[in-house]
């Protein structure tokens, strides 16, 4: 039977122990919190972009458009962009995310596509690579979300699509709607998707004159989106 004195040494370890888990607890909060901030304070803007690309697209047409909208004619060759965390203890957040990009990967495949992989974060690349080793083009790790870490992702992309490598780009990713819920969710980058992506501008019967024009606008709105 454990001492008076054993007993109190335990009693005082539990007790340092409670309080380092109650310190993570509150830093693991305030990274969360932040985190969620960015997600929705990046919200407006992407919607207004949307909304604004989808306004000139709708006049848009023919040769004039930019190939990031109007794509190379052809759906053979797919990129499939995957993002997803540098570090495990999310939940399904990571594992929802590789399914849905495996899912897709495996239905190209099925019908006769050749597909190329890009990771974003390096759970994403330990996964897929198990499975997909000879169709890696590139992997990311995660970092700091914001537009140091993002640029070099947009840039492999559009070396890609620019080398004519790549028909399709479809990035995968998890869409924010809780600390509980996360959908992960497919969307099309290229060929742009713009119809239904945002409610049209209501002109009241007046018209936009655009300087420069529509397409000049696009060439530098589509790259950046």
């Amino acid at each position: 039977m454990a001492s008076l004195k054993e007993m109190r040494d335990q009693i005082k370890s539990v007790q340092s122990t409670q309080k380092i888990t109650r310190a993570m607890q509150m830093v693991a909060a305030a990274k969360m919190r932040r985190a969620t901030e960015a997600a929705q304070n990046a919200r407006p803007y992407a919607q207004r972009m949307a909304t604004v690309i989808a306004n000139l697209a709708a006049g848009v047409s023919g040769d004039g458009a930019p190939k990031l909208l109007v794509g190379t004619g052809r759906q053979d060759r797919h990129l499939v962009v995957v993002t997803s965390s540098d570090r495990g203890l999310a939940g399904g957040f990571n594992s929802s995310i590789i399914r849905a990009a495996r899912d897709r990967i495996n239905a190209l495949l099925a019908e006769g596509k050749d597909v190329k992989i890009l990771t974003v974060g390096k759970k994403a690349r330990d996964q897929l690579r198990r499975l997909f080793a000879d169709r890696f083009v590139a992997s990311f790790e995660a970092g700091v979300p914001g537009l140091a870490s993002a640029q070099p992702v947009a840039d492999k992309i559009s070396e890609l699509f620019e080398a004519g490598q790549v028909d399709v780009v479809t990035l995968a990713f998890s869409r924010y709607k809780s600390v509980v819920v996360q959908t992960p969710t497919l969307t099309q980058l290229i060929p742009a998707q713009v119809e239904g992506a945002a409610a049209t501008i209501d002109l009241k019967g007046a018209a936009y004159e655009y300087e420069p024009d529509e397409e000049a606008i696009l060439e530098t709105l589509l790259p950046r989106n």
